[in-house]
């Protein structure tokens, strides 16, 4: 691993500079004994990153028991209900996407067969896989996420890697 040059250092000084820590207490403690860097006088010192944990616990909704991860595994899960979004644009997955999750909870469904697509490589400007690049981040952030246990890829009897099971928390 290389050294950041005087030029790097600094700029990076200054993107470190626009962050707001969660807590003053560490960074003001860590400000008065790291001396500032020699290199440069323009740009604030740098700030330690905070130790990482040893092991950081699960986020909620990352993980299910053996028993299902083993089924969803071997393909002995079949799907409550399947939203396919082939031929759909951007909005229009994510409407699918929310309102199947909206019925699938009302009828108290637990998996969901999500049909994305596999990604093909192509020559540009064709761009290809953009929904399934997105639907991560969407399930991260729909009004659902309470509700979603689990995201796993798909057995390829159900589509592989151009699928993903959803599973929703009992009610």
């Amino acid at each position: 691993m290389r050294s950041l040059s005087p030029d790097e250092a600094a700029l990076w000084a200054r993107v470190a500079a626009t962050i707001t820590p969660l807590s003053r207490d560490k960074v003001q403690k860590q400000q008065a004994e790291a001396p500032p860097p020699a290199h440069t006088k323009t740009a604030p010192p740098l700030r330690k990153a905070p130790a990482a944990p040893a092991r950081s616990p699960a986020r909620p909704g990352s993980t299910l028991d053996g028993s299902w991860d083993k089924k969803l595994r071997s393909g002995g899960v079949q799907p409550d209900r399947t939203v396919d979004l082939h031929g759909m644009n951007l909005d229009g997955a994510w409407q699918a996407i929310d309102l199947a999750l909206e019925d699938a909870i009302a009828a108290g469904d637990r998996v969901l067969l999500l049909i994305t697509g596999h990604h093909r490589p192509s020559d540009p400007p064709i761009v290809r896989g953009r929904i399934r690049a997105a639907v991560h981040d969407w399930l991260a952030v729909s009004r659902h996420a309470a509700q979603i246990a689990a995201v796993r890829g798909a057995h390829p009897r159900h589509g592989g890697q151009g699928s993903l099971y959803l599973i929703l928390r009992r009610r």
